[in-house]
C-alpha cells in the first residue's frame, strides 16, 4: 500500500436474487482524513458498508487494510472489529439500560469479575480525552442521542478502531449536537483514524470532508479531492444528470388567481428536524417537493398530514384555521396520503384486496359501523375497474400482488375517500414503466379534475412531467421554488445546489403558479 494509505476494496461485486448491488466498486481510505460516500437510494453505499464489515459475503474483489500482508475475508462485524473496521449505525447498538461505563467494556472482558472502580475510572478518562460530556456511572437511556453517538465512537475508539464509518450519524441531531460530534470526528482525523462519512446532508460533507466517493446504481462513479468537486457537480453525478440534458416536458401553468388554497401552511414544523416553511397548493394544481434523499421531502408532507408530531406554524385548509395533530383529522378534513413505504406505512399484506381498498372509509366511518360484504364489493369493484387492479379476486390477500398492483390498492384506498387534497409519496417506486405512466396520467386528470394534489418522486424527470411548481428542499430546509417556464431540470438542480432568491415555498403574491 501507498504511503498514508490504510485501507482498499479493489472490484468488489455482490448480488442478491435479482439485484446486483455492487459491480467491480474500488474504494480508497486513508489515514487521518473524512471520505463521505455518497450517493441515491439504491447507490449501493449499504452493501459496500456491509462487505467491508463482514455483515455480507463478497462475490469476487478484495479487500486490503494496512499492516496486513495478504487480502482479507472479512466474515463478520466481530471480526471487522478485531481488525480495526468499526461501524456506528444511525440505530446505535449499546444498551440504553446499562450505563456508560458498561456499554464500553460490555462484552471485553474474558474474566467473570469485574474491578467497576477501575472501568469507571477508565471510561471518565476516555470521555475526558474526546471531549464527551457523560459522567461513566450515567444510564444510557438518560443520556441524548448524540451522546449516546459519541460513546459508540469511544468504544469503538478504545478497542483501536484504525477505519471508523459513520452511518447517517447526524440525521437525528440538532445543530448545537452536530457541532459536538464534528468536533469528536476532527480530534479522530488528529489522531490518524480514516472515517467513512456517509450522509445525506451537503453542507455538511463541504464542512467536514476532505475527498468523497460517489457511488451510482452498484457502479462507482468516481473518487474526488472535496476541492475538485463542487456542490452542482456532486448532485450531476449522483443523479446520473448533466446540465443541458433534456429538461423534461412538465404540467401547463395556470392562474390561480382569486382561488382559496385547498391547503396553506405558514411556518410549519415536525418533531423531524425540518425547518419551519411555508407551502400551499390550490385546487388543480399539482405541487411537488424535492431534493436529493434526505432533504425532507417525505417530513414535509407527513407534517402537512399530521403523520408525523407538529411542533409549531398554522395551517389552513379551504381558507378556515385546522389543527391537525393526527392522520383521522386530516382525513376528516379532506386530505388523503399515500405514504412512500407501501410495505410498512400501505398494505396491511394478510387482508384481502377488497379490506384493503375499504380501509381508510372505513376507518372514517368507524369500526363500530362496519360496511356490509356487499357495499364493501361495490365500492372495491368500481376503483378496481379504474385503475385496473390485476388480481384474482378481491379476496386474494394483497401481499401476494406485484409492486405495482399494491401501489393501485392504495391508491384506490385514498380515492375512494373523495379527498379534495391528495398527497402521493413516491407512487411509482419500484413499478413498471407501463404502470408509472398510467399513475401519471391519473394525477393529471385528477388535477383536471379540480383536485389539489402534492407529487413526490426521486427521479426528476417525473416531477416535471406531472407537476407545475417545485418546492425545492436542501437539508431538511426549503431552499426556493421552481414554476412556470423556469420548471426544468437544470434550474432544479441548481436551486438544489445553490438556493434560490425566489420567495421558498410560496406562490408568488398574484397567487398564481407561473
Amino acid at each position: 500500500m501507498g504511503a498514508g494509505i490504510l485501507l482498499t476494496m479493489r472490484g468488489v461485486s455482490k448480488s442478491f436474487p435479482g439485484v446486483r448491488a455492487l459491480k467491480g466498486v474500488d474504494f480508497t481510505l486513508r489515514e487521518g482524513e473524512i471520505h463521505a460516500l455518497m450517493g441515491e437510494n439504491g447507490a449501493g453505499k449499504s452493501t459496500l458498508i456491509k462487505v467491508l464489515t463482514g455483515v455480507y459475503s463478497k462475490d469476487a474483489g478484495e479487500i486490503r487494510l494496512a499492516g496486513h500482508p495478504r487480502a482479507l475475508n472479512v466474515r463478520s462485524p466481530r471480526e471487522a472489529q478485531d481488525l480495526g473496521i468499526s461501524t456506528v449505525y444511525q440505530e446505535i447498538g449499546l444498551c440504553p439500560n446499562l450505563t456508560v461505563a458498561e456499554n464500553m467494556f460490555m462484552g471485553r472482558s474474558k474474566s467473570p469479575f469485574l474491578n467497576w472502580r477501575e472501568i469507571n475510572g477508565k471510561t471518565a478518562r476516555i470521555l475526558g480525552e474526546l471531549g464527551i460530556p457523560a459522567k461513566p456511572e450515567r444510564q444510557l437511556a438518560n443520556c441524548s442521542l448524540a451522546v449516546r453517538q459519541m460513546v459508540a465512537i469511544a468504544r469503538a475508539v478504545d478497542m483501536n478502531c484504525r477505519a471508523l464509518i459513520l452511518d447517517e450519524p447526524t440525521s437525528s441531531l440538532d445543530e448545537s449536537e452536530v457541532e459536538g460530534l464534528f468536533a469528536l470526528m476532527g480530534d479522530l482525523r488528529a489522531r490518524g483514524v480514516g472515517i467513512v462519512f456517509v450522509t445525506h446532508f451537503l453542507d455538511q460533507v463541504y464542512r467536514v470532508c476532505d475527498r468523497i466517493t460517489v457511488l451510482r446504481n452498484g457502479d462507482l462513479v468516481g473518487e474526488y479531492p472535496l476541492a475538485e468537486l463542487p456542490r452542482l457537480a456532486l448532485i450531476e453525478k449522483m443523479m446520473g444528470k448533466e446540465l443541458q440534458e433534456l429538461s423534461g416536458v412538465h404540467a401547463e401553468a395556470r392562474d390561480y388567481g382569486g382561488l382559496t388554497p385547498v391547503v396553506e401552511v405558514e411556518g410549519l414544523r415536525s418533531d423531524q428536524g425540518i425547518a419551519p416553511f411555508d407551502f400551499r397548493n390550490y385546487p388543480g394544481e399539482v405541487t411537488g417537493f424535492t431534493g436529493l434523499l434526505g432533504s425532507g421531502r417525505s417530513e414535509c408532507v407527513r407534517a402537512i398530514f399530521g403523520a408525523d408530531k407538529v411542533t409549531g406554524g398554522r395551517v389552513r385548509v379551504k381558507g378556515k384555521a385546522a389543527r391537525i395533530t393526527k392522520p383521522l383529522e386530516a382525513m376528516r378534513l379532506g386530505m388523503a396520503y399515500l405514504p412512500e413505504d407501501r410495505a410498512r406505512d400501505g398494505i396491511v399484506s394478510d387482508l384481502s384486496v377488497r379490506d384493503n381498498i375499504i380501509l381508510a372509509l372505513q376507518v372514517m366511518k368507524g369500526f363500530f359501523r362496519p360496511f356490509t360484504r356487499k357495499k364493501a364489493t361495490e365500492l372495491a369493484e368500481g376503483f378496481i375497474g379504474l385503475l385496473s387492479v390485476k388480481a384474482a379476486s378481491l379476496d386474494t390477500p394483497v401481499g401476494t400482488l406485484s409492486g405495482g398492483n399494491q401501489q393501485k390498492v392504495i391508491l384506490a384506498r385514498w380515492l375512494l375517500t373523495k379527498p379534495d387534497y391528495l398527497i402521493l409519496d413516491e407512487p411509482t417506486r419500484g413499478i413498471d414503466v407501463g404502470t408509472k405512466t398510467e399513475i401519471q396520467k391519473l394525477i393529471v386528470r385528477l388535477a383536471a379534475e379540480g383536485m389539489g394534489v402534492t407529487f413526490i418522486s426521486s427521479e426528476i424527470e417525473e416531477m416535471l412531467r406531472t407537476c407545475s411548481r417545485l418546492i425545492v428542499l436542501r437539508d431538511r430546509k426549503v431552499v426556493g421554488t421552481v414554476s412556470g417556464s423556469e420548471l426544468t431540470q437544470d434550474n432544479v438542480m441548481r436551486t438544489i445546489a445553490e438556493g434560490s432568491a425566489s420567495p421558498a415555498g410560496a406562490a408568488p403574491p398574484d397567487g398564481s403558479a407561473a
